[in-house]
């Protein structure tokens, strides 16, 4: 834990600490306030996205085009006035709907399947429960361990429903539930850490709830790439040693046999 919090603390150049995260003390409103709006806000773009990725799993939205729509939304949004902020919103969920259709393809080349609807859900509920915590309690020890809480639990409920009902699911279809799982939690994990930069900044003048949704949001790759990549490095580790296995087994084998000869 002390070396993910240096490292983020190394990225982003700021001087908070462990402590400060896991402060009994309460969030001053006016930074509770900033808290609330983005955590609002980024709720409503993963329901967007949610609801992209799902008209695409029956009309099939996917292709090109919402690629297209979710550039020029986005460029859109960069260049209204932050004065402008029902249509800087308006323009973040355009942009979160047709993100949530354009990234099937990416998601079905990693994971060789088109149904992320189950990513985005889980990632709209996670942010929820943030949202819940800091609206009922001011202390940022409560809301951080409360929602890894409830990512832990999204792990191993997917475990669970694994070997409950194995006979009814199949082997790829539990794989694929645990990966959703798994990198759920590495993007609560890292929300937790980008939660206290937001309050860190807020210290020092109003946050910018668009602007800030719109970095968390668009995040959602990396957390995505990075993982599948950990994943493909440790396959490909498995298998060089899987096949020094079966050399000694052979040579052992044939040892055996030349000997009984």
């Amino acid at each position: 834990m002390d070396f993910l919090v240096n490292a983020v603390k190394a990225y982003f150049d700021r001087s908070w600490s462990r402590k400060d995260m896991m402060s009994l003390a309460p969030i001053p409103q006016n930074d509770r306030t900033s808290l609330n709006r983005v955590y609002l806000t980024l709720y409503w773009a993963m329901m967007c996205s949610s609801y992209g990725s799902f008209l695409h799993l029956f009309w099939e939205l996917g292709g090109l085009l919402p690629v297209f729509l979710t550039v020029a939304s986005v460029l859109r949004l960069h260049f209204t006035s932050p004065e402008r902020v029902m249509k800087r919103v308006s323009l973040l969920m355009i942009s979160a709907f047709f993100f949530g259709a354009s990234v099937v393809p990416f998601t079905k080349y990693f994971f060789t399947t088109d149904q992320i609807l189950g990513f985005f859900v889980g990632a709209a509920i996670s942010i929820g429960g943030f949202l819940y915590l800091a609206m009922k309690t001011g202390e940022r020890s409560i809301i951080y361990l409360g929602c890894l809480t409830l990512a832990c639990f999204l792990m191993f409920s997917s475990i669970i429903v694994n070997d409950l009902f194995s006979s009814f699911i199949d082997s790829h279809t539990a794989h694929l539930m645990l990966k959703v799982a798994t990198m759920q939690t590495l993007f609560i994990g890292y929300f937790v850490l980008y939660s206290q930069e937001i309050l860190y900044d807020a210290c020092f003048g109003n946050i910018n709830a668009v602007n800030r949704t719109l970095t968390i949001f668009f995040h959602l790759p990396a957390v995505v790439i990075h993982a599948t990549r950990l994943c493909l490095r440790v396959k490909t580790q498995r298998r060089p040693t899987h096949r020094i296995v079966l050399k000694v087994r052979h040579r052992i084998n044939r040892k055996h046999a030349d000997g009984e000869l």
